[in-house]
């Protein structure tokens, strides 16, 4: 176990673990530590307590001093100096001509670095304004990129229930939100009623979805059968999750009629989910003794032997076709040779008959008489 004391930064930031060291820290209570980006000025949320090892990030950096009125006084001096430079920032930006959105300006607080936050659909080449903001400001400067969530979380706003952001409020890190969830809630799939602010899913989606997925665990599906107190079968028409009701649709006599049920008094096929190889009664398959296998494991084994055997069949198939394509390959490379031998002796022939000819050209008209007599 360490003792820590949970430290946030912004109004709404992700808490940092911190080593309160012998200070009496109490909750609220402003603090200096040491980051990565140099001393901070922050906000105790968490009074120290002992924590596992496991959500301790090593080596676990030191409370440095409980903050002074004079530190109190240059965080605000610092607030007041964000506005001026991202004043300046914004206009340095309409002179460059950069298709950016400037969303917040930060100084640390021994001013070693100013970042500026902005938004824009793809990269963009700021080197030239970096240079500019350097010369103005006389200190280090980062622009830093960040997504529409993130803009949302910095600006704030007011949400559909007419309350404030989630995460400009209490929301320290965002939770992956999918449209399953909305399906899960039987929420309407427009997505202009399921976005926030920033265009994105809801992230309150997320509060409910636990309490969902186990009130849906006791109801039926949609087209299931189930039968009623009398005995009688029927077919879901619509659940309702909140109040655990569901709406059957029965058959009497070639007519239809709907009731509504409480689940407790219907009888129905429980749709939990299971793991990969448990069964509902809790077991795992590969547990289980000779005498408790179920058929379908059964079955299993008895097929594995003959997957085994089409498995080497298969296997030897291939063998076989991989020979006939080798022995179809060396044939024709063999014919290959022989006509690449029968040119050479065509050629051959044709030399020797050209020579023939020159020779007989080359003989003088005057000595063929006398060759005759």
């Amino acid at each position: 176990m360490a003792k820590v004391v949970g430290v946030r930064f912004r109004n709404v930031g992700k808490v940092y673990y911190f080593d309160p060291k012998d200070y009496e820290i109490r909750l609220y209570d402003h603090v200096i530590v040491e980051t990565a980006r140099g001393m901070e000025y922050g906000k105790v949320v968490m009074p120290p307590k002992e924590v596992a090892e496991d959500e301790v990030v090593r080596p676990l950096k030191e409370v440095l001093r409980m903050a002074t009125r004079e530190d109190d006084e240059r965080e605000k001096a610092n607030r007041q100096r964000e506005r001026e430079a991202y004043k300046v920032c914004q206009q340095k930006i309409r002179e460059h001509n950069l298709d950016m959105k400037l969303i917040d300006a930060e100084y640390t607080f021994d001013n070693n670095k100013v970042l500026f936050y902005f938004t824009a659909d793809g990269r963009i080449d700021f080197r030239q304004l970096v240079k500019d903001l350097a010369s103005i400001f006389k200190t280090r400067i980062e622009l830093r990129q960040i997504g529409v969530r993130d803009e949302t979380k910095i600006l704030g706003g007011i949400g559909i229930c007419g309350r404030c952001l989630c995460c400009h409020t209490y929301l320290s890190e965002f939770a992956p939100v999918s449209i399953k969830m909305a399906k899960e809630q039987n929420l309407s799939l427009n997505q202009t009623k399921i976005s926030g602010v920033c265009g994105r899913l809801m992230c309150c989606l997320k509060n409910e979805q636990d309490t969902y997925e186990e009130l849906n665990k006791r109801l039926p599906g949609i087209g299931d059968m189930v039968t009623t107190p009398d005995g009688v079968t029927g077919t879901v028409h619509s659940v309702n999750v909140l109040r655990q009701t569901v709406r059957v649709v029965i058959e009497e006599n070639d007519e239809k009629e709907i009731q509504d049920y409480s689940v407790e008094d219907l009888k129905f096929r429980s749709r939990k989910k299971k793991g990969k190889n448990q069964d509902p009664e809790g077991k795992e398959a590969a547990d289980r003794k000779p005498e408790e296998k179920k058929p379908q494991d059964r079955k299993a084994e008895e097929k594995k032997p003959s997957e085994g055997k089409n498995e080497s069949r298969r296997q030897e198939n291939k063998k076989g076709e991989s020979r006939k394509q080798e022995e179809k390959k060396q044939e024709s490379r063999k014919q290959n040779d022989e006509k690449g031998e029968n040119r050479k002796q065509n050629d051959r022939k044709h030399d020797s008959r050209r020579r023939g000819d020159k020779k007989g050209q080359s003989r003088n008209p005057e000595e063929e008489p006398s060759a005759k007599k």
